[in-house]
């Protein structure tokens, strides 16, 4: 008998077993492909909300409230945003050692990644103004001049025409701003912290926060010009004539009574 011959393959079988061998490797691909950025970025988001909750519960639940709400030892936090945090944590006020009329600025106790997830996590209970980035805080390309008209109308009736800062009521004063950091002066517009206004995008733009930023980095630095001597602390002309007039005045008593006894010993002998 004769041999039955092999059975011909048809002829679109080969492209048939390369397509379904193309959908097993995309269904590979896509069970073990890496995650996309957007699905990375969410899963780094709730880390950072984890690890900021635990840090909130070790360092600021005990006056503002296991979840924010607020307590009678610490305001509400639901709302303030991740700039509140940034603002306060970043610069030391944060957590308070003790009550009183203001807080002040001291050595900061979180790094910049904790600070960071304290943010996030603080951020997550309510919107509220978030952390500026770099270009919305850099003084490149800002008017610095008009940035001196806006401070002196908004910002100069409590901290100085220079940024000195000054004494306000009931034990309140109004902070230095010599060596702030951009990011928080630019946080604290947004914010308004302790006795403060807050002065968000609708009041303020981003625009003139950054021209208000360029003029007081300058008008403190090396680059501005004092024609005048000492500056004595920019506290202006009252404080500058009162000076001269202490010390000139002074220096000339001084020098009339020299004058006057040595006068009168010169007519004795």
């Amino acid at each position: 008998m004769k041999k039955l011959s092999a059975r011909r393959r048809h002829p679109l079988a080969a492209v048939v077993v390369l397509l379904l061998a193309l959908a097993a490797t995309g269904g590979l691909y896509a069970a073990f492909a890496p995650a996309s950025k957007a699905q990375a970025d969410d899963t780094a988001q709730s880390l950072a909300i984890d690890e900021g909750k635990k840090l909130y519960s070790v360092g600021c639940a005990s006056c503002h409230g296991a979840g924010g709400q607020g307590s009678s030892d610490g305001p509400s936090l639901v709302g303030v945003g991740s700039a509140a945090v940034d603002f306060q944590v970043g610069t030391g006020r944060m957590p308070a050692q003790q009550p009183g009329a203001q807080v002040p600025k001291k050595k900061v106790i979180y790094t910049q990644a904790e600070i960071d997830q304290l943010a996030a996590y603080v951020a997550s209970l309510g919107a509220g103004p978030i952390v500026p980035t770099e270009d919305q805080v850099s003084p490149d390309g800002a008017d610095i001049a008009k940035g001196g008209d806006l401070f002196r109308t908004n910002c100069a009736q409590c901290h100085n025409f220079t940024g000195e800062g000054g004494a306000l009521t009931k034990g309140k004063y109004a902070p230095s701003l010599e060596g702030v950091d951009p990011k928080h002066i630019y946080e604290a517009m947004q914010t308004g912290p302790q006795s403060m206004p807050s002065f968000p995008d609708s009041t303020m733009p981003e625009q003139q926060k950054r021209d208000i930023i360029a003029y007081v980095k300058t008008v403190n630095s090396a680059e501005s010009e004092t024609p005048g001597g000492l500056k004595l602390g920019g506290l202006g002309p009252v404080s500058e004539g009162l000076f001269a007039w202490i010390f000139g005045l002074g220096a000339l008593v001084a020098v009339a009574v020299w004058v006057a006894a040595h006068t009168a010993k010169a007519k004795k002998s």
